[in-house]
């Protein structure tokens, strides 16, 4: 890289919807409560930059933001023509040959990308490795992470005072309060 002059360039990508938090407020019964929110609820906007860096130079930030309105037969993320046409752009702001070191989306290694990129001499590409398979890599292994699942407050029982004599075991404390069934009108 230091002996081609090149710019070394960290390329990632990110998505967002623009639909609108979720707001609440009281109300009076019977007065349905208008709660004013930001944003149109429709769509989604992705953007992808890189980072470039090269020595002696101060480093830059490219960056190229699409919206995405749910159109019809309309993609909801960057195509390999949009990629290539953001490191076409910073070739041309950079002025020189570019190492872009990215990660395996898709996109980036499919097989209309590897034409792209091979009409180019300029650009070469690293792709990081992907994730190794074992049991602290939750996308490699067979088995899905274990979620840890939480009672609600109202449900958890609170430890008994210090001074309270524990359960023995002819007499065992219920894990949860008994119901009271209503009573029948006789």
């Amino acid at each position: 890289m230091a002996q081609r002059q090149a710019w070394l360039v960290f390329e990632d990508e990110a998505g967002q919807t623009l639909r609108p938090p979720k707001a609440r407020t009281w109300g009076r019964r019977g007065h349905t409560p208008v709660v004013p929110v930001s944003g149109k609820g429709s769509g989604r906007v992705s953007i992808a930059g890189l980072t470039c860096y090269r020595p002696g130079q101060r480093s830059r930030l490219i960056y190229r933001t699409i919206t995405h309105r749910s159109r019809k037969n309309e993609r909801r993320s960057f195509s390999e023509r949009n990629y290539i046409a953001l490191l076409d752009a910073a070739h041309q702001q950079l002025g020189g040959p570019i190492v872009c070191v990215w990660d395996n989306l898709n996109t980036h290694v499919s097989a209309a990308m590897r034409q792209m990129i091979d009409a180019r001499e300029w650009l070469t590409v690293i792709r990081l490795p992907g994730p190794r398979p074992g049991p602290e890599s939750d996308r490699g292994s067979v088995v899905p992470p274990q979620t840890q699942h939480r009672q609600p407050r109202r449900h958890r029982r609170r430890p008994p005072p210090r001074d309270h004599p524990q359960p023995t075991q002819e007499h065992p404390v219920p894990h949860r309060p008994t119901r009271r069934l209503p009573r029948s009108p006789d």
